[in-house]
């Protein structure tokens, strides 16, 4: 009976402010699952009008011999990955609102804006964190993780 009556708080809260709430996000989410892999993650999930994307590594995969990694390489690996999930729902990096970078090497940050900025026009730019940690999986040089807006009308 409490969570009810703290949803309904919310909503009440939610719509006070000028939000509506739309019948999709009443419905749930909507998962796009991996393609493919036996991670346990989807590739992205749609609530209301938000798409939450994966975090992108950009590494170079199994299939993809002799590509070199870094930090220039890897960026641009990424953010072409965020790209073709993005297609999925007819959306382009203009969609994007919100990313979360890590870098396992803070002194790549320079390296990381030069390439991250060609992804988008100039004045559109997603707000944005960035930090630097010990270690990303398979080693990667970087991650991208973000959030876009994708109206379900």
């Amino acid at each position: 009976m409490r969570r009810i009556a703290h949803a309904s708080l919310a909503a009440t809260t939610l719509i006070a402010a000028g939000w509506s709430i739309s019948a999709s996000a009443q419905d749930g989410p909507e998962f796009l699952p991996l393609e493919g892999r036996t991670l346990p993650f989807s590739q992205a999930v749609q609530v209301g009008d938000t798409l939450y994307l994966a975090g992108q590594i950009g590494l170079a995969r199994g299939d993809s011999e002799g590509e070199a990694n870094g930090i220039e390489a890897e960026t641009r690996r990424a953010m072409d990955r965020i790209g073709e999930t993005l297609a999925k729902y007819d959306l382009t990096h203009d969609a994007l609102f919100k990313c979360t970078v890590w870098l396992a090497d803070i002194d790549d940050f320079s390296a990381f804006n030069a390439v991250y900025r060609t992804y988008f026009k100039e004045g559109r730019f997603p707000t944005r964190s960035t930090m630097a940690v010990k270690a990303l999986a398979g080693g990667a040089a970087i991650e991208v993780e973000c959030i876009a807006w994708n109206p379900q009308d």
